[in-house]
């Protein structure tokens, strides 16, 4: 995949709280496989070597590691960031903490939010831009140095310099970057216009401010995992995993690590994407069920639907281009209680992998989704758990906590107690899928349902049952796929500008002008990576609106028609977009363009996922029959090797199809076959 180690081998590795998962695809002989390692928390790095070790007897044999990366939500969520400090406008230091004056609950009377930078740490200098880009008054750099410097007394390791409408004119700010840049001790100093020069100021200041205390955490843990890996013999490059579902290079993360929120879930839907295509199934759901999370997002016309900006939680706007995923707390470690109230609730806490459900004998008494799996019978209790992390599951355990703290208070026998806490959990997550679907405007009965993750597939039949979806789609390993999607991402890099013009007045030529200096930038920071492309992609859009309106509709135009553009094209394609979006035109009213976007893809080489289906004749032949409960009775399940099953194999449930890194629970009624991507294409008998 790099330019001096074509055919050798390349690996996806997503690093999750439970496991760290890798996809091994070598380019010589087309063969893909998988790996899994049980994660070190606190210690990503170190899971993340354990699992490079497994993949060959040298590093050197690998060409490129792509790497979707969980390190920086989880600082941002943890709130274990760098000691950051911000220096602004006179008068604007409060624009962070502010926000939209939201709240976090919108009918509560009461509610917190801690910003990420204290105010004390939030200064202030002289300089003024007007709006229009008028410069009012000359930024004043010996105040600029002396703010500085106290951050840095103050113990700052990074900084956000983040002035009033540079959108319009950067020149105050860049002059200020320059003179902090110069005294600064290290490289983590955040130019809010680099970052996002765009209109609208809390989202520029909240994305600026989150990048800059991000810098030193991710910075040092890239920089530290390559020294590790180029220790061990690896000399390729080391890419990763971008919330827009492309990829850049490590230099790029260290210095925009804000656009790996959401990385790992994000790889996971490109790689949903990839193979609901390949299947014949452009129009998809996808879920990915880890042992904390739900993540839920939907691809159309076969691409994963983009979202302008996202909340890590409340009032931590990150306003970057990522995929949509909505996430709710309801994964395998997720914990079931009755509330003050006698309800049965189940998340958003969880036990997470340490100490894990109950079954896993680490100290946790309180039920999970996962024990109620054991206890039903769906997950085999005397198999090992996979990536070695346990020899097998303590089904005692987990009949222990259910009895305890849901089937006691509810007066209940303990299995329907345990059926009880996973309606609970389908509920919630069919709530998901209806978010990313009806609520959006589209009929999810039309799209297939692909779920992903260690605890996805063991739900997918009730996920059809619940939302009306006619196919269920479990991939080949539905435990790794977003480690598989790492290895099938695109690079792309995507930058933004504010227009801010009628269209009337919208000078055609400056607007060209502006896509290809944005095209060159980015073709830089393509060119900087070191990998090699098949094909250069580009996207151009515009955030445009009617005039009084408030909220803008992105409008894509045509490839390749930057040199062909008119006002008269654009008007066309923005009120295509808006009829299509909200069923009407608004005939006789200006339209204003307020934001260039522009994105380019360098297409890397693809391997055809037909290597991942099953070789040979295969087996159809049952392991033996286990016990499940499910809908309040016992049925004998059969047992099957779900990786032996041949092309075109239809298997009947009720059936467990196990896997070393999920297992498949096919209730009665629903069937299943193996297509010839070694998928199984789960359907009502």
């Amino acid at each position: 995949m790099t330019e001096n180690k074509n055919n050798g081998l390349v690996v996806g590795v997503d690093v999750g709280g439970t496991f760290t998962d890798l996809f091994v695809l070598d380019e010589a002989n087309g063969t893909a496989r998988i790996v899994k390692v049980p994660s070190t928390r606190g210690e990503e790095a170190r899971g993340f070597m354990n699992g490079v070790a497994r993949v060959a007897d040298s590093a050197a044999a690998i060409a490129t590691i792509v790497h979707g990366t969980t390190v920086g939500t989880n600082a941002l969520l943890e709130r274990k960031v760098a000691r950051t400090g911000i220096v602004t406008t006179r008068g604007f230091r409060d624009v962070l903490e502010m926000r939209r004056r939201d709240r976090p609950q919108t009918w509560g009377l009461r509610g917190a939010f801690l910003p990420v930078v204290p105010r004390d740490l939030r200064l202030e200098v002289d300089e003024r831009v007007l709006a229009d880009g008028t410069l009012h008054t000359a930024v004043d750099l010996d105040q600029v140095r002396e703010q500085a410097q106290a951050l840095l007394d103050a113990g700052c390791e990074a900084v956000c310099v983040f002035f009033i409408n540079t959108y319009a004119n950067p020149v105050n700010e860049q002059q200020a970057v320059a003179a902090v840049r110069a005294m600064w001790p290290n490289a983590h100093v955040t130019s809010a216009y680099e970052v996002l020069p765009e209109i609208r100021e809390f989202e520029r200041c909240s994305t600026a401010t989150l990048n800059a205390a991000l810098q030193p955490v991710v910075g040092s843990y890239l920089a530290r995992l390559e020294s590790d890996l180029r220790t061990q013999g690896f000399d390729g490059e080391l890419l990763v995993v971008q919330s827009n579902g492309g990829v850049m290079s490590r230099q790029t993360a260290s210095d925009l690590p804000v656009r790996t929120a959401l990385s790992g879930p994000a790889a996971g839907v490109i790689a949903c994407a990839a193979i609901a295509r390949a299947a014949g199934f452009p129009d998809a759901i996808t879920g990915d069920m880890g042992g904390t999370s739900f993540d839920v997002s939907l691809v159309a016309a076969g691409e994963a639907t983009l979202a302008a900006q996202t909340a890590i939680e409340f009032g931590m706007v990150i306003r970057s281009p990522m995929i949509q995923i909505e996430t709710i707390g309801a994964g395998g470690g997720s914990i079931a209680s009755v509330d003050a109230s006698g309800m049965l609730q189940v998340g958003p806490e969880s036990a997470g992998s340490v100490p894990g459900p109950a079954c896993y004998g680490r100290g946790n008494m309180r039920p999970t989704v996962t024990d109620a799996n054991v206890l039903l019978g769906r997950i085999a209790a005397d198999r090992p758990l996979g990536g070695g992390l346990l020899a097998a599951l303590d089904a005692e355990k987990s009949r222990e906590a259910i009895d305890t703290h849901v089937a006691l208070p509810l007066g209940l026998d303990v299995h329907t107690a345990a059926e009880a806490i996973l309606t609970v959990a389908n509920a919630r997550m069919a709530g998901a899928i209806r978010l990313v679907s009806i609520e959006r405007g589209h009929d999810p009965r039309k799209f297939a349902y692909m779920p992903f993750g260690g605890g996805g597939a063991l739900h997918v039949c009730a996920m059809m049952r619940e939302v009306g979806v006619a196919t269920g789609i479990v991939p080949r390993y539905p435990g790794v796929t977003s480690a598989l999607g790492c290895v099938i991402a695109d690079m792309r890099h995507d930058a933004v500008q504010t227009i801010n013009r009628p269209l009337d007045d919208l000078d055609v030529a400056d607007l060209q002008q502006r896509i290809a200096t944005l095209a060159a930038a980015c073709q830089q920071r393509l060119d900087s990576s070191g990998v090699r492309f098949d094909a250069v992609r580009e996207v151009v859009a515009l955030d445009m609106l009617y005039a009084g309106q408030t909220h803008t509709l992105p409008v894509t135009l045509p490839e390749g028609s930057g040199t062909t553009l008119t006002r008269k094209s654009v008007r066309t394609a923005f009120e295509a977009a808006y009829a299509a979006a909200f069923g009407r035109v608004l005939d006789g009213i200006a339209v204003r363009v307020m934001n260039l976007r522009y994105a380019r893809i360098g297409v890397r080489p693809k391997f055809d996922l037909a290597v991942l289906a099953p070789e040979g004749a295969g087996s159809t032949a049952p392991l033996g029959t286990q016990r499940v409960f499910h809908q309040g009775r016992w049925h004998d399940a059969v047992r099957y090797a779900r990786l032996d099953l041949p092309v075109a194999a239809r298997i009947d449930g009720p059936a467990i199809l196990e896997q070393a890194d999920t297992t498949v629970w096919l209730e009665p009624g629903f069937h299943a076959e193996v297509d010839s991507f070694g998928n199984l294409l789960v359907r009502p008998s």
